[in-house]
């Protein structure tokens, strides 16, 4: 599970395990359905089952490719007001880096993160989010999460001239969650529906985006978005290009405030023990 904070500098406190995607609630709980013949269901079903395999073990992979390098994170928090105006900002960057660990069978995603260089602090009687936790997100497609969730073939998308298959997903109740808010101490797993843009051929993600269908009013969250953009990254002397994280939007209300922040992943590099790989310039 990776851990996503949102953490107001005043008021309550806000801790969310995360990697998990939903896109736009409205737009998800409108899609269409239609009545499809037995035989074109049939095979849309066992085409969602094949892209569903090769998400699952790309994910597998990509994991442990993600744990193998580190970034550049810049963090841009945004304070609106009533009208979506920008009422604070604060810019900081960061050394960024996940960390695995896992016990006990479950599997738990931090993240490791270094100030480069610290944002001008904002009026004191104004609060920002924190929020950590969602360059995760193409987890709700690793096999430890997967059977968490329904999925849902939906029509295909061109990204960045990449011909990608939609799929929605939704959360099932009950089951393992990879988003929970934490709250003077009691976990509330987050029951999560949305869409993720995958590669048909590669089952590499290049979009996901996500919220809560109906926000949890008792608990102070009216609403939670967020989208995360991949793009290829390549690495001297590798094989193959992968798709990481570049841009990941989070947007957050509560019945009086809101928030919305943005982290840029830039320059990545891998590294080991003793030695660094740069990003090629090719």
């Amino acid at each position: 599970m990776a851990r996503t904070q949102f953490a107001p500098r005043l008021g309550r406190r806000l801790r969310v395990p995360i990697a998990a995607l939903a896109l736009s609630c409205a737009s998800f709980a409108q899609q269409p359905t239609q009545a499809q013949p037995f035989g074109q269901a049939a095979l849309q079903q066992q085409a969602l089952k094949v892209l569903l395999e090769r998400a699952g073990e790309h994910s597998a992979r990509f994991l442990e490719q993600f744990l193998e390098v580190k970034c550049t994170e810049l963090v841009t928090q945004e304070k609106l007001d009533a009208k979506g105006k920008v009422q604070a900002r604060q810019e900081s960057a960061f050394d960024y880096l996940a960390i695995l660990a896992s016990a006990g069978g479950n599997l738990s995603l931090s993240e490791s993160r270094l100030p480069v260089k610290q944002g001008k602090k904002v009026d004191k009687s104004v609060s920002l989010l924190v929020s950590n936790g969602f360059a995760t997100l193409f987890l709700v497609f690793h096999p430890y999460y997967q059977g968490s969730f329904q999925f849902t073939a939906l029509d295909e998308d061109t990204i960045a001239g990449r011909q990608l298959a939609g799929v929605g997903f939704r959360h099932i109740p009950g089951t393992r969650s990879p988003m929970a808010m934490v709250l003077r101490g009691r976990e509330y797993p987050l029951d999560l529906a949305g869409t993720a843009w995958i590669d048909p051929a590669t089952g590499a993600i290049a979009k996901i985006s996500g919220g809560l269908e109906s926000g949890l009013p008792d608990l102070g969250l009216q609403q939670l978005q967020t989208e995360v953009q991949f793009a290829p990254v390549p690495f001297r002397n590798a094989s193959e290009t992968s798709w990481f994280p570049v841009v990941a939007t989070i947007d957050v209300e509560t019945p009086k405030q809101h928030w919305r922040n943005v982290h840029r992943f830039t320059d990545y590099k891998r590294f080991s023990v003793s030695t660094e790989e740069a990003v090629s310039n090719q």
